[in-house]
């Protein structure tokens, strides 16, 4: 006997979990209100745990609920892409990138890829986390770290990890100045996930920011490079992720130092990829726009 519940059970959980409302899922399935909600009953007995809190005007998942929607929804989309793929004739590629590098140094990039391979349709999908190629969809992915990334993978050095100063050029013509790193004592500092100014001072000046020095703290390198750009202060940014910026004149690099921290962005991708040929066209694609 299987141990996976009914399709329309899981299709309509999945619906349900998207609209958070019967009444809308059903619509959508075009079924009734009633035989929605059943199918989610059914299944909640099926697995003997509640998916969704029910509430006066619709509802919540619960923490289980929202676990299992998330592999579940994957999972039709896994379906629908498989089923697209047999009747259109295209290869629907999947790579997975941190979100500041899609920004800042993939998403602008991307529409050559795809003018150059009409027949392949690319799938982005933005995460730190290293992929689980088994299980997760992603068929080849861009990671920062140093190599190894683990057995039965195969990573390629996209291009290593090159911190260096950058700010809007404004600021650094301004008052007050920006020609030595002695100057950065008398600016605000714009710090990402990575916190590496720290570093950068040890190295270049032989001590650490000042207690009294200003550092903005960001989460996601994105929006430390956003803020630079607005002139909010100067940044410690990985050189290629920024490269069109200062092509465009938006950024400037006021000083020659630079830091490496010893890691690099990697193509990542099992080596027995599902879609072997897709996921190599891909691999050269990304190592040519680097090497450019």
């Amino acid at each position: 006997m299987s141990r996976l519940p009914p399709l329309n059970a899981l299709r309509a959980f999945e619906a349900a979990g998207r609209h958070l409302t019967f009444r809308a899922a059903a619509e959508e399935l075009g079924v009734t209100q009633g035989a929605e909600a059943q199918q989610v009953r059914a299944l909640e007995s099926r697995l003997g745990m509640r998916l969704f809190d029910r509430l006066p005007r619709g509802l919540a998942l619960t923490d289980a609920g929202r676990r299992y929607h998330a592999r579940v929804r994957r999972a039709f989309a896994l379906l629908e892409e498989a089923t697209a793929e047999l009747g259109q004739g295209r290869t629907v590629l999947t790579i997975s990138v941190p979100p500041s590098f899609a920004q800042k140094w993939l998403v602008p990039r991307l529409g050559a890829f795809t003018r150059a391979n009409p027949d392949r349709d690319v799938r982005v999908a933005g995460s730190e986390r290293l992929a689980n190629f088994q299980n997760d969809g992603i068929d080849i992915a861009v990671r920062q770290g140093k190599a190894p990334f683990g057995p039965g993978l195969r990573a390629d050095l996209l291009f290593p990890a090159v911190y260096a100063p950058v700010c809007a050029p404004a600021l650094a013509d301004g008052n007050p100045p920006l020609h030595t790193p002695h100057d950065l004592r008398s600016h605000v500092l714009l710090q990402d996930a990575h916190g590496l100014w720290p570093l950068y001072f040890e190295r270049h000046l032989g001590a650490p920011p000042s207690p009294g020095q200003r550092i903005v703290k960001f989460n996601q390198t994105s929006l430390s490079i956003d803020a630079v750009i607005g002139g909010q202060g100067v940044a410690l940014a990985c050189a290629p992720l920024v490269a069109d910026e200062i092509a465009q004149g938006r950024l400037v690099r006021p000083l020659s130092r630079t830091i490496e921290d010893g890691t690099g962005f990697y193509i990542v991708a099992p080596r027995a990829p599902r879609r072997a040929k897709a996921v190599q066209r891909m691999r050269d694609w990304l190592l040519a726009q680097a090497s450019e």
